[in-house]
C-alpha cells in the first residue's frame, strides 16, 4: 500500500527473536529424525515449521501520510488501514498468554512477533486491532501526528 506520493513517515521492523529461537531447534530436531530414518510425514512437519518460522520472524510497520500498514516477513499476512478510517490509537501491554503470530483476543485481532507491548487501533466503525511493537510510545506518537496531518 506504500505509494511514491506518500513516502513513509515511519518504518520499523521488529525481529521475532524468540520465534526464530523456537523454530530453528524444532526444525533441526525434525531434520535429525528424518536423517535417522524417521517417518516420511516428518517432511511435511518440517516444511510447516519452516514456513511458520519464516513468516512470523519479523513484523514491519509502515505509516505514510495516508495509510497504516503492518506485514510479516514475506509481505503477508498484512493489515492495512487508511488513516481517514482510524478513530483512536493507544499504547497497550498484552498479557503473556495472548502469544505471538495472529491471534483473536478480546480486544480484536493481534499481530505480534515478540514481546508484550502493542499499539491498539480503533477504527471509526468501532473495530479494534493490536499491532505488536518494541516501540509502542513512538508508534502511538507517529500515528497521532499522522492522523492530525491527515485531518488538515
Amino acid at each position: 500500500m506504500s505509494n511514491p506520493t506518500h513516502p513513509p513517515v515511519y518504518s520499523h521492523t521488529q525481529r521475532g527473536t524468540l520465534m526464530i529461537l523456537a523454530f530453528v531447534p524444532a526444525g533441526g530436531f525434525v531434520l535429525h529424525q528424518l536423517v535417522q530414518g524417521g517417518p516420511s510425514w516428518l517432511w511435511l512437519l518440517l516444511a510447516v515449521a519452516v514456513v511458520i518460522g519464516f513468516t512470523f520472524s519479523s513484523l514491519t510497520v509502515i505509516v505514510t501520510a495516508s495509510t497504516f500498514q503492518a506485514h510479516f516477513t514475506p509481505g503477508w499476512p498484512r493489515k492495512s488501514e487508511h488513516l481517514s478510517n482510524i478513530a483512536a490509537v493507544r499504547a497497550v501491554r498484552n498479557p503473556w498468554y495472548y502469544g505471538w503470530g495472529i491471534r483473536l483476543t478480546p480486544h480484536g485481532t493481534l499481530y505480534n512477533v515478540s514481546g508484550l507491548d502493542a499499539v491498539e487501533i480503533r477504527t471509526k466503525q468501532g473495530k479494534t486491532f493490536r499491532i505488536g511493537t518494541d516501540e509502542p510510545e513512538k508508534l502511538q506518537r507517529v500515528l497521532e501526528n499522522a492522523l492530525l496531518q491527515a485531518q488538515r
